[in-house]
């Protein structure tokens, strides 16, 4: 057990942040997937993912990282966040433009607000995170790119990796005292989604939908993980391709599908700028192509 890490979950389930355990010296999560649930245990009614399992209990955190000495993730949805995501220009696969750091900077300049100021982490790659309270009653998802360039977002469907965690580049550290500011109301203008007209398919077919997402999201990535020399980076194009429909319909986090792209690209041996920029592409041309939901998923 790594009582670095077990205190690092710890410390921030005290500030009421939903924890579960990553990956040992990486970011994706650590609990079984849907095709391994034995359905007993916390997922005898169903199986539950690492949102709806992410706890602030100290002695299930306790029991879960004496097991191994797992990084540490906070659903940021659950624990009531928005965390903005400012990153690097070469992690998003285009070295030239400005950081994250740089756009939100100028924006908060044009809206006539100073950079917040509230908790931060600085990443391995040198971003950073700002740590921001939702405000009550409005659930907001995780976006990419919706408020600026090289500027995310994690709230509902999202999580980030826990200040003390540790990854091959290097350790997320903590730069201010963990108290988030509450989030701008000129921020939350941008992040809330408008009221959609048309009408929402049935909750039969909307859950549908998403279990079919879940299942597509498992073979592309394996799909991607398992291809050949010479055709790797069409397979992983192909895969964005496919699974940017649902993120469209909202069957997906778009950085939940870039995440597990992105392992299973570099898993192949390609560079993270490679599947950066085709991970860009073709996600942005699938979303574009695919607002209106036609038909079943399936």
């Amino acid at each position: 057990m790594s009582t670095h890490l077990l205190n690092a979950a710890l410390t921030a389930a005290e500030h009421g942040w939903c924890v579960f355990p990553l990956r040992p010296g990486g970011k994706p999560p650590a609990l079984h997937g849907e095709r391994a649930c034995t359905r007993s245990g916390e997922c005898a009614s169903g199986h539950r993912k690492w949102e709806q399992r992410a706890t602030t209990d100290p002695d299930r955190i306790r029991a879960a990282w004496s097991r191994a000495p797992f990084n540490v993730g906070i659903a940021t949805g659950p624990s009531g966040l928005v965390v903005i995501d400012l990153d690097t220009p070469e992690h998003k696969g285009s070295a030239d433009a400005p950081d994250g750091a740089t756009t939100f900077r100028a924006l908060c300049e044009r809206a006539g607000h100073p950079v917040p100021d509230t908790c931060r982490t600085r990443t391995p790659s040198g971003g950073t995170h700002l740590y921001f309270t939702a405000p009550p009653g409005v659930r907001i998802g995780s976006t990419a790119g919706t408020i600026a360039a090289s500027v995310d977002t994690r709230a509902w469907g999202g999580y980030v990796v826990a200040a003390g965690s540790v990854t091959p580049a290097g350790a997320y550290e903590a730069l201010s005292a963990p108290v988030a500011a509450p989030l701008p109301s000129w921020l939350q203008s941008i992040l809330r989604p408008a009221p959609r007209t048309p009408q929402a398919p049935s909750m039969a077919v909307a859950g549908q939908s998403r279990r079919y997402a879940d299942v597509a999201l498992t073979a592309e990535a394996r799909n991607v993980a398992t291809a050949q020399l010479g055709s790797r980076e069409a397979a992983l194009f192909r895969a964005a391709r496919a699974l940017g429909r649902f993120v469209a319909w909202g069957d997906l986090p778009r950085h939940v599908v870039e995440e597990a792209l992105q392992e299973a690209g570099e898993a192949t041996g390609l560079t993270v700028a490679e599947c950066r920029s085709t991970l860009r592409s073709a996600l942005d041309w699938s979303i574009s192509h695919n607002q209106q939901r036609r038909g079943n998923a399936a």
